[in-house]
């Protein structure tokens, strides 16, 4: 895959996550959980790595935050989480593995970083255990979708054909 068309898939991946938590969400404790940017962090892991999957979690808080739909804690959930699907896959090439990364970098890691950054940029107290049910729940969903999705892809053989893996 050239420069260009890895560019472009990062311009429809982070399109994606942001027009589609726009649309799907629900409520989870303290936050909404947004399964579309976990099911991107995923798909966008398997198929560009870590790095352009890291870029594409944090346009996509950016574009969140900037038009009113997102919150900061999009910034830590999504970034840890994509680059754990990427780097899991390409250490092992297996599809849940990359679910798992996502799960355990957004759902897990994710509100562990979250506490002194809601304490310095959100003036909220809040310990991890008041996060980490909603960063779990929001992960686990999204992150399935994800692995539901690529596996869908690999079965229809798209991926095999139009990025020569």
């Amino acid at each position: 895959m050239n420069q260009l068309q890895r560019m472009a898939y990062m311009a429809l991946f982070t399109a994606i996550a942001t027009f589609g938590s726009s649309l799907v969400w629900f409520p989870a404790g303290v936050a909404k959980a947004y399964p579309v940017q976990h099911a991107v962090n995923v798909v966008a892991g398997v198929l560009l790595g870590p790095g352009p999957a890291v870029i594409i979690a944090f346009v996509t808080g950016l574009l969140r935050n900037l038009m009113g739909t997102g919150s900061l804690l999009a910034f830590p959930g999504g970034m840890i989480g994509a680059f754990l699907a990427g780097y899991i896959y390409r250490k092992t090439s297996r599809t849940w593995a990359a679910s798992i990364g996502e799960v355990a970098g957004s759902g897990v890691i994710a509100p562990l970083f979250a506490v002194p950054y809601a304490k310095l940029l959100m003036g909220t107290a809040a310990g991890a255990f008041f996060f980490l049910p909603a960063f779990l729940v929001s992960s686990l969903s999204g992150s399935f979708l994800g692995f539901l999705l690529v596996r869908r892809l690999v079965k229809l053989k798209a991926w095999k054909y139009r990025f020569g893996q």
